[in-house]
C-alpha cells in the first residue's frame, strides 16, 4: 500500500505544478487585459475631455457673439428712445394699457362668479 501512495504522489505533484503554471499564465493574461482596459479607458477619457473642451469653446464663442449683439441692439433702442421721448412714452403707455386690459380679461374669464361680471 505504501508503494501505491508513493506512485500516486508524483502524479499529484505534476498536476499541481501544471495547475500552478496555468494559474500563473491566467494571472498574466488578466494583467494584460487590465492594462488594455485601463489604456482604453484613458483614451476614452481623453477623447471625452477633448470633445467637452471643444463644445465649451464653441458655446463660449457663441455666447460672446450673442451678448455683443444684444448690447448693440439695446444701445440702438436706447438711442432711439432718447431721440424720440414722446413716441417712447406713447408706446410704453399703449403697451401698459393693453397689458392692463388683458389682465382684466383673463381675470374675468377665470372667475366663475357670473354676478361679478361687468358687462
Amino acid at each position: 500500500m505504501a508503494d501505491t501512495n508513493k506512485s500516486d504522489t508524483p502524479g499529484i505533484d505534476d498536476i499541481q505544478k501544471t495547475l500552478e503554471k496555468q494559474i500563473a499564465e491566467l494571472r498574466k493574461e488578466i494583467t494584460k487585459i487590465n492594462k488594455s482596459i485601463s489604456a482604453r479607458g484613458a483614451e476614452m477619457l481623453d477623447d471625452a475631455s477633448e470633445q467637452a473642451s471643444d463644445f465649451y469653446e464653441t458655446t463660449a464663442a457663441r455666447a460672446s457673439r450673442t451678448a455683443q449683439q444684444l448690447r448693440s441692439q439695446a444701445q440702438a433702442v436706447s438711442d432711439v428712445a432718447r431721440e424720440n421721448p414722446g413716441t417712447t412714452t406713447a408706446v410704453v403707455g399703449v403697451i401698459g394699457l393693453l397689458g392692463f386690459l388683458a389682465g382684466i380679461a383673463v381675470g374675468q374669464s377665470l372667475s366663475n362668479d357670473t354676478s361679478r361680471r361687468w358687462y
